[in-house]
Formats: structure tokens, C-alpha cells, sequence
């Protein structure tokens, strides 16, 4: 033990933290260290401890010391910076007992109250394994990003038409984009027929039986639905994280960081794998999915109808908090800490908040979990012109064109499109559009004889795409492209293709343009000073001012 400048040293003798990486010989500013003879792959570590004189850090063998400023610290260079602190035991179920509990009483409400759904039904009674695999696969790319009650009838027509995986190969695209049309996300459609196809000719008509092997065999089969189907369909005690399940695991033990980080979503894997029952795997993956639709959902959850409250950590913190706010009102106030129980080491935690989104008391468990910021839709201007000509049968026929067969709305059917610069002037975009449909049709196209239709806006996952509605009627035969797939269709031929919600969002401004400039009567409002239709006259339907009705009546 010595003295230097008042600050005592002594070393002690603690075991050292085995921190891979971290140890060495002290090379920058900060506390000494002290060199040791150890074995291959040994190293010194430093557990620090609040130096009393200097606000520094104490370790094993010296003083870490915290000097503000360029102060030139006298006792040494710097000790290597300890690495982050594994999660606490709050952010994990460590207790089994608990898991039993929580698998126990999820299953319990799960029988009581799940939703009756088409392909849980299959699921739970189809006997050919390669059929049920297949049933529980369509829904789950159904479900990809979009409801439960949109998805019922499409995947009850699919199944109809396809009811298995040799039915579906030997459909063609233009048949699955038809049936896909209005569902979104039109790529699925294609990646699950490429699927269907590969397990008919490649694997002998039979689906893989473990997520492992459907993930690495099926194209478009990523983590979560290989696990579901596994689970769902052939009992492999396996998790599944989908977002409802990422919202109920952060909400049971109160994981705030990103919930959309690598490292994150690696740790609630993990979890859910520990969690999922092994009698009952599929059943449970479906009930912690169905918890996060129906109660634990993202705003305004229901948790005094939740099963497994009593297990929940946001909930526990929610009600620390109304304690703490109630010993407040009778003027006994209590500490409440911003991240429950992880005192010192918050900053070290990788699944608690970030210390510059603290807890909002306004929010209750709707705190998580936390994701980064969205990142804005792109904006996007695109000219379209419905082309109209009068059918053979009376009725009028538009001209679709069928777009490429990669990229977005891949080979949908729409009227003819072009992208437009987002400064363009009305009059510009005339002119280009003109230009595009001539060099198209072969024929001159007048820009005055477009007409101005409206702007419809349909907002995709990633784009704010906003189109330009014209259209043009056209008196004859039109010598179309032969390079570019194109066709006439009816109005109920147009509903029944492959095009997407946007172009019926097209269409159908340019029928309610169509109405109003037939029936331009229809509630339309007499002009102020106009003299109205029959005045001075008692013809049947009209309508007599107060003055003439109080008149007395003439001789005839």
C-alpha cells in the first residue's frame, strides 16, 4: 500500500471476469495494470468498483480514474473498457416453473377462445401430411402483412381451385395473379406457385417436415413460416416470431431496445423456442399469435382479459407506477427507477430502453415494444390513360397492357402507364403521356384530346405513388404493339383479371366522372337569378312560390 497526491492504493485480490478480448498490458491513459504470469489464452481483468477521492473506478489492481477535462491523470494509463453486461434475468424466463404456468394457462384460453378459421380447421383435421402442410403454407403467406378477415376468402377460393400442392403446379400466373388480385404483395403469390412446383418435380410431391429443411428447400419460406409450418403441421417443438409475438414477449418482460434489431430479434427467438410447449407446439405458436391479434394488440390492449397477466412485466410496472403516483397524492412519495430493477447496469443492458426514450407513464405497456423510426414512402407521379372504344355488343371496352415480369406489380394488368417527374406541369404531362400512347399505338395523338379525369392516390408498402387519370375514346380499330402484351376487355372482364386494387381505383374514378357528365341534372343546383323551369305556369311538379299560392285564383 502506498500514497500518491492523498489517494491510497492498495491492491486486492478478487477472481477475475473472464471478458474475452478486453485484457492486455495497459498501452493507453488510464489506471495501471499489473502484469501476471498466466497461461495461453489467459488475461488480466479489471472489475472496476467507484474510486472515493477521485469519482474514478476502483479495480482489482488499481484506480480507473474519471477526471474531467485534459487533466493528466497521475495514476497511470487507462484500463481497457469492460464490455457490456449480459441482459438481466427480468428479460428472460428463468424460473420453470413459470413457463409451466404461462404454457398452461395460454393453452387454457387458447381452447376457450380462438378464432374458428378455415385452415386451422384443416390443419386439425386433414390426414395426408403433404396436404396439411400444404393448407397451413397458403395461409401463411396469405397472412404476410395483411388481415385475417381479408385473407378468408381468398384463401377459400385457393384452396377450391388448388386444394393441393400437384393442383397448384400445374396452374399457370396468370391464373394465381387472378385469383392473388387485390391481396397485395403480388410477389407471394408467384414465390409460393415456384414453391409448389419444386416440391412436385424436385422432392417427389412431399413437403420437407422440419423448418430447417422447409427454410433451405422452399424458395420464399423464411424462418417464421418454416417454424409455423412445422409446428402447425407436423408437431416440431419449435417457436415462432411474427410481429404479434415480437408485441407479447416485449411486454412480458419489458424489452424496450429496437424490436426490429438483428440482436434483438435473435434474443426473442430464442425465447420463443425456450417457451413453445413440446406436447402442443403448433397449438401454442397459434395462441401467442392469437394473444397479440385479439388482447395484446398495439393500442389499447385488453390486459384485464389477458390469460397470462400475471407474468407480464409491463403490466407490474404499470401498476408500480399508479402505486407510486398514489403514495404521491397522500404525500408519501416513493422512487420509482426509469428502467425497473436494472440499476447500475442499464446503460450495459443490449433489451432495455435507451436512456434517451425513457418510460412514458401516458403509455402504460403500450411502452413496447420500441422500433426504430419508419422510413418515409417515396413519392411517385405516374400518367395512366383508360382507352375506351364502344364493344361489339353496345357496352364499352377498355385497352389493359400487361406489365414486366419482375419488379413491382409484376406481370399485372393495367391501362397504359407512364412515370412522370414530380415538377411537370399539367400541360407537359400531356405532352409526354401523348407522346408515349403514339409511339405506342402508331397513330397520332392530339395532348388536347386527352381529358383530365382526377388524381387517384394509392399508397404501397414503400411508395406514395399518386396517378394521373386521363382518358381518350377512341372511334376505331387501334393497330396495338405486338411487343407488348395487350388486350380489350368489358368491365366485368376488366374485375375479373389480374390487376391490382390501384387500377380499379382508376377505373372507377373514371366511371364516377362518366356519371357526371351524363346526368348533369342530378342534383344539380339552380344558378342564382336564373329564372326556373315553368314559371308563371301551374303545370303538374311545380312548385308554387308563397305569393302565388296565397293569391286568390282567376276567373278563367
Amino acid at each position: 500500500m502506498f500514497s500518491r497526491e492523498g489517494v491510497t492504493w492498495r491492491p486486492r485480490r478478487e477472481r477475475p471476469r473472464h471478458d474475452p478480448g478486453s485484457g492486455g498490458d495497459g498501452g493507453g491513459r488510464g489506471a495501471p495494470t499489473e502484469r501476471r504470469q498466466r497461461g495461453p489464452g489467459q488475461e488480466a481483468h479489471v472489475t472496476p468498483r467507484r474510486c472515493p477521492a477521485a469519482g474514478g473506478l476502483e479495480g482489482a489492481w488499481g484506480v480507473l480514474c474519471c477526471h474531467p477535462g485534459n487533466h493528466r491523470c497521475l495514476l497511470g494509463p487507462r484500463a481497457p473498457a469492460p464490455t457490456p453486461a449480459p441482459p438481466l434475468a427480468r428479460h428472460h424466463f428463468s424460473d420453470p416453473a413459470e413457463v409451466e404456468a404461462l404454457r398452461k394457462n395460454l393453452l387454457a384460453w387458447y381452447d376457450r377462445c380462438k378464432r374458428d378459421l378455415p385452415w386451422r380447421a384443416l390443419a386439425a383435421t386433414e390426414p395426408d401430411a403433404d396436404r396439411r402442410g400444404y393448407a397451413v403454407w397458403v395461409s401463411e403467406i396469405m397472412l404476410q402483412q395483411t388481415q385475417v378477415a381479408t385473407v378468408i376468402d381468398y384463401y377459400n377460393r385457393w384452396m377450391q381451385k388448388w386444394p393441393t400442392l400437384q393442383a397448384l403446379a400445374q396452374a399457370s400466373l396468370e391464373e394465381v395473379n387472378e385469383l392473388w388480385a387485390g391481396l397485395g404483395y403480388y410477389s407471394r403469390g408467384k414465390r409460393l406457385q415456384e414453391a409448389a412446383r419444386k416440391v412436385v418435380s424436385e422432392l417427389g410431391g412431399h413437403m420437407p417436415r422440419t423448418a430447417e429443411a422447409l427454410q433451405k428447400l422452399l424458395p420464399g419460406v423464411g424462418r417464421y413460416t418454416a417454424g409455423a409450418i412445422a409446428s402447425i403441421s407436423y408437431g416440431q417443438a419449435t417457436g415462432v416470431v411474427d410481429g404479434n409475438v415480437i408485441r407479447v414477449l416485449c411486454r412480458l418482460r419489458c424489452i424496450g431496445a429496437d424490436s426490429s434489431s438483428p440482436a434483438v430479434i435473435d434474443r426473442l427467438w430464442d425465447m420463443a423456442n425456450a417457451l413453445v410447449d413440446r406436447s402442443r407446439p403448433g397449438d401454442f405458436n397459434q395462441a401467442l399469435m392469437e394473444l397479440g391479434a385479439t388482447v395484446c394488440v398495439p393500442k389499447a390492449p385488453l390486459c384485464g382479459e389477458c390469460p397470462v397477466k400475471q407474468h407480464c412485466r409491463a403490466r407490474c410496472r404499470v401498476e408500480k407506477e399508479l402505486a407510486f403516483a398514489s403514495q404521491k397524492l397522500f404525500g408519501k412519495p416513493a422512487p420509482v427507477p426509469d428502467v425497473e430493477d436494472c440499476g447500475e447496469r442499464v446503460g450495459d443492458c443490449p433489451l432495455c430502453p435507451p436512456a434517451t426514450e425513457p418510460w412514458d407513464s401516458s403509455l402504460g405497456v403500450t411502452n413496447f415494444p420500441r422500433k426504430a423510426a419508419k422510413k418515409q414512402p417515396r413519392a411517385m407521379r405516374t400518367a395512366t390513360c383508360v382507352l375506351e372504344r364502344r364493344g361489339c355488343r353496345g357496352g364499352p371496352e377498355y385497352l389493359i397492357v400487361q406489365r414486366p415480369s419482375s419488379g413491382l406489380l409484376a406481370g399485372l394488368w393495367e391501362f397504359p402507364s407512364l412515370p412522370l417527374a414530380q415538377d411537370l406541369q399539367e400541360e407537359k404531362e400531356r405532352e409526354v403521356l401523348a407522346d408515349h400512347l403514339q409511339a405506342w399505338m402508331g397513330q397520332p395523338v392530339a395532348a388536347k384530346g386527352l381529358r383530365f379525369i382526377g388524381e387517384v392516390i394509392h399508397i404501397f408498402s414503400h411508395i406514395h405513388q399518386t396517378y394521373v387519370v386521363y382518358s381518350l375514346p377512341l372511334d376505331g380499330d387501334v393497330t396495338l404493339d405486338p411487343a407488348s402484351p395487350s388486350r380489350w376487355v368489358t368491365e366485368e372482364e376488366f374485375y375479373a383479371s389480374a390487376v391490382s386494387t390501384a387500377m380499379k381505383k382508376v377505373l372507377k374514378a373514371h366511371e364516377k366522372q362518366h356519371r357526371k357528365e351524363t346526368s348533369p341534372g342530378k342534383g344539380s343546383k339552380r344558378k342564382r337569378g336564373a329564372k326556373p323551369q315553368g314559371a308563371g305556369s301551374t303545370c303538374p311538379g311545380t312548385q308554387l312560390s308563397l305569393h302565388a299560392f296565397l293569391r286568390a285564383p282567376t276567373a278563367p
